[in-house]
């Protein structure tokens, strides 16, 4: 028999981990990171191609620590850039 969904969350947290989990349906529990991959691909994925997956590697690189993370504003962050934002709160 499988373990519960409560027995796995208690292994975590005997790990060390904060659980992070809604209950089953919520549609809201992939959102922050399914409008990532929205932004990802739209910003970057959909307007190139690569010849080698190195290349689409080093790109999607770049994007996160050239510009996503350093510079691009984000609404959730009360339109700062993520490092911004860090910057502050720190």
């Amino acid at each position: 028999m499988a373990p519960s969904v409560a027995h796995y969350q208690k292994i975590l947290r005997e790990h060390g981990f904060r659980v992070s989990m809604s209950g089953k349906g919520n549609c809201y529990d992939n959102a922050a990171v399914e409008t990532f991959f929205k932004t990802i691909k739209a910003e970057l994925i959909w307007r190139r191609s690569w010849a080698t997956r190195r290349q689409a590697e080093m790109a999607i690189f770049e994007y996160l620590n050239g510009f996503y993370n350093p510079r691009r504003r984000h609404s959730a962050l009360g339109w700062k850039s993520p490092v911004a934002f860090e910057r502050k709160v720190a």
